[in-house]
């Protein structure tokens, strides 16, 4: 009951109506996402190929670590800023979809890929920071989060499939 308030409590707020009914807001964000989500998945995509060995394997880890993480940090950031804008837009029709759950557990699956990493293996980069053939659970870690963000950038794709004509 919360929930179903809350989503209507936004779907009535001036912003949700803006974001909605206006020519420019909901395309110049959405364009911010897709920009964002590209940005966001070619760092991610080029660490998790180190992990998995494939890629800069002469490069210190750590150093790929230290380079990419502001990247990757800033783009999702600005990836769930804008998410969050446009799920304002229509929440009721957003959430009452199947793929929009699926895309939320993905994000949060994500999530805790990257905590188990950072404080499992991640945690002893020094050990084999210029080892091209890294340990078995970085390459899990790389395999798991590739696998987890082509899932989320299909759900989310499917999102715009599966709501209501406008």
């Amino acid at each position: 009951m919360f929930l179903a308030n809350f989503l209507q409590w936004l779907h009535d707020t001036q912003f949700s109506i803006t974001m909605r009914e206006s020519l420019y807001a909901e395309p110049i964000v959405e364009t911010l996402h897709v920009l964002t989500l590209t940005l966001f998945l070619g760092f991610a995509v080029l660490l998790d190929l180190r992990l998995l060995g494939v890629v800069m394997r002469r490069r210190r880890m750590s150093e790929v670590l230290r380079q990419l993480n502001p990247w990757l940090i800033a783009g999702f950031v600005v990836m769930i800023v804008t998410g969050v804008l446009l799920f304002s837009g229509d929440p009721i029709s957003f959430y009452s979809t199947a793929f929009f759950k699926v895309k939320m557990i993905m994000l949060v699956l994500a999530g805790v890929n990257v905590l188990i990493f950072n404080s499992t293996i991640g945690r002893r980069t020094a050990e084999w920071d210029l080892d091209a053939n890294t340990p078995r659970a970085a390459k899990i870690a790389g395999i798991v989060s590739m696998v987890l963000w082509v899932a989320i950038v299909a759900a989310g794709r499917a999102i715009a499939y599966a709501l209501p004509p406008p």
